[in-house]
């Protein structure tokens, strides 16, 4: 069961949440993938709920995000610990660890976009990406290029529309 949530209601705590990490999700055809995130931002863009991250270019997730152009975003709820869930998704490649599988994940399908919501954390956001930038090193300053750049592996910015905000509810 899902309970539909108003975000902006939710935004505070969401953006809370990114400070030890959220997931962000993808999936093309069969192959699914989420790495944890901590830089996000929610919003109002072109009038519409928008929802913008940003991945590196070296990510896996980014290799699928590029080709589907949706996305689900998946945050825990109070008191639930899932730090071994973000700590390995955050550690971990899509390109050759199969995360669901080694953490144990459950998924349900998306309501709006072929993603799923992970059930282990039921705060779910879905969303369809809008626009793309990829970030000028160039325009950052030299502080934020040494300290989050050292690798030159820079981020490309997804603006994406939030087709759908709700909680998964354990079924009784």
């Amino acid at each position: 069961m899902r309970t539909e949530i108003d975000v902006n209601e939710k935004a505070g705590y969401i953006l809370d949440c990114l400070k030890q990490g959220i997931l962000l999700t993808t999936k093309e055809n069969d192959l699914l993938d989420t790495m944890t995130i901590g830089w996000a931002t929610i919003g109002i863009d072109w009038s519409i709920p928008v929802f913008t991250v940003y991945v590196r270019e070296s990510r896996f997730t980014k290799v699928l995000l590029d080709k589907t152009n949706q996305f689900t975003v998946n945050i825990p709820l109070p008191g639930k610990n899932v730090r071994k869930i973000l700590s390995f998704c955050g550690t971990r490649s899509g390109r050759d660890t199969d995360k669901f599988k080694e953490l144990n994940l459950h998924t349900v399908p998306g309501l709006t976009v072929d993603v799923p919501a992970i059930v282990e954390l039921p705060l779910t956001i879905e969303c369809e990406v809008l626009y793309v930038q990829e970030q000028d090193p160039r325009r950052i300053p030299d502080s934020i290029l040494q300290r989050h750049y050292p690798n030159k592996d820079f981020h490309t910015a997804y603006y994406a529309r939030i087709t759908a905000a709700y909680i998964l509810e354990e079924e009784k």
